[in-house]
């Protein structure tokens, strides 16, 4: 199986280096790795020289066109996403890898992960359990996928599309929405990844999460799942309203209003 891996990075220059040294150390060497610089300011580029990477600089355009970017240059069918600021255990390629051998009609796959914050383990939420097989209604209320644990093929893109570069947050969700809803999903259950911090969130970027939430399942108000999938919506815009009020954020309660009126929810 030949395997790209694909880091978009931005202003990381003391994280990336963690990042690549757990693709270099896996027991499955991928064919290339590349790194898409998006428009960092920092000392990226140069810390990158001593690394067998392929690396792509591009103006500060958002991850979404930093992942599309790299999935596009890569010269193998399967992709492996990392985030420049999580990194990899040893045999994480060669799992994925052998799962896929195993499931040679599955596209899509993903694994379990660990979450560091503070030098110190944080328990995985029960209700972040990983979904696979068909599980599209699985992934409606939250982002349950790592993008960093994520290995896909080439056709999957060819059906579904790139991520959205609409989207300066959310793109995973909006991308793992529009895979499970036309692949079979594929799940290796252990914790092949780590995560490091930023997983609590302020009001604000809660605001902003859900919002671009109702924003990818609106794209799907025509599908076989539109029941469930508006009732998702109205849930999220109940949680963004009592929020709203409660905050004065009267330009967040007319969006929610305008959202409701133009989609007769």
């Amino acid at each position: 199986m030949n395997i790209s891996v694909v880091i978009p990075t931005y202003n990381r220059q003391g994280l990336v280096k963690r990042a690549i040294e757990s693709v270099i150390n896996q027991t499955l060497k991928p064919q290339e790795i590349i790194v898409v610089d998006d428009g960092s300011s920092d000392d990226t580029k140069k810390v990158l020289q001593n690394y067998p990477v392929c690396y792509i600089y591009q103006p500060n355009q958002g991850v979404s066109a930093a992942r599309n970017r790299g999935i596009k240059e890569a010269k193998n069918e399967w992709i492996a996403f990392l985030d420049s600021d999580d990194e990899w255990q040893e045999e994480k390629l060669q799992k994925q890898a052998d799962f896929h051998k195993l499931n040679k009609d599955i596209l899509f796959s993903h694994t379990g992960e660990r979450w560091i914050r503070g030098g110190k383990e944080v328990k995985y939420p029960k209700r972040l359990k990983k979904p696979y097989g068909d599980c599209f209604l699985d992934n409606l209320s939250t982002c349950k996928i790592a993008a960093s644990s994520v290995m896909v093929h080439k056709k999957v893109f060819d059906k579904v599309g790139y991520f959205d570069e609409e989207f300066r947050v959310c793109e995973d969700y909006d991308f793992w929405l529009r895979v499970s809803y036309g692949f079979e999903v594929g799940l290796v259950d252990e914790p092949l990844i780590v995560k490091y911090a930023g997983h609590s969130q302020l009001s604000n970027q809660i605001f902003t999460i859900d919002r671009y939430h109702i924003k990818s399942l609106l794209k799907f108000l025509d599908s076989k799942y539109a029941n469930e999938v508006k009732q998702e919506i109205k849930r999220k815009l109940s949680i963004l309203e009592k929020g709203a009020k409660k905050h004065q954020n009267g330009e967040l309660l007319k969006w929610c209003k305008e959202i409701k009126e133009h989609f007769s929810l």
